[in-house]
């Protein structure tokens, strides 16, 4: 197992507020939305977090969910003030947002990928190797993307013969080695 440590959130920190989900479009005519959640599986919106919707051009307000619900491997939510189908697709790509402080508590060694992207990517010997970009998921397992100096991209498998350490508090992800990857 890989030694993890999870991050701490200060209680006068400005709140972080991560992308958990995209309206893609409107659903019948009383104002839902069908939502492109990232995460399958994930029932945190089901909570009723606090809750940004930023648009395209990057203008955001806040929201609120009134009701939301599975329907057909979709997931559809109905938004405070959202009454109708013109309404609903006038939301079509805008991202939900939800504070970091809101997503549920990990288990000891567990982290959310977005506690890891930025992270710097070292060796043992303390080299840098690049920046965390994302976790990508393969059926196999999932991979760090990690950008170079350079500009070049490598995954690094996210397994004990890769990665040593992740310690999201200090942003840094500890590599075994990435001998053999391009």
């Amino acid at each position: 197992m890989i030694p993890r440590k999870r991050a701490t959130t200060e209680a006068d920190a400005p709140r972080r507020f991560v992308a958990v989900a995209e309206i893609a479009r409107s659903h019948g005519i009383q104002g839902e939305v069908r939502l492109k959640v990232y995460h399958e599986g994930s029932d945190l919106l089901g909570h009723r977090p606090t809750l940004k919707l930023r648009f395209p051009d990057g203008a955001e307000r806040t929201a609120d969910i009134t009701s939301i619900r599975s329907a057909n491997k979709a997931v559809l939510a109905r938004l405070a003030g959202v009454a109708d189908r013109d309404a609903a697709d006038a939301l079509r790509g805008a991202i939900l947002l939800v504070p970091r402080d809101e997503f549920p508590q990990l288990e000891e060694g567990e982290f959310y990928a977005c506690d890891i992207e930025g992270a710097r990517a070292e060796l043992g010997s303390g080299e840098v190797v690049g920046r965390v970009l994302a976790l990508a998921s393969y059926p196999s397992c999932e991979v760090l993307v990690v950008e170079r100096a350079d500009g070049t991209k490598i995954e690094v498998p996210l397994l004990d013969d890769f990665v040593a350490s992740v310690d999201t508090d200090a942003g840094v992800v500890r590599l075994v080695t990435i001998d053999g990857l391009t």
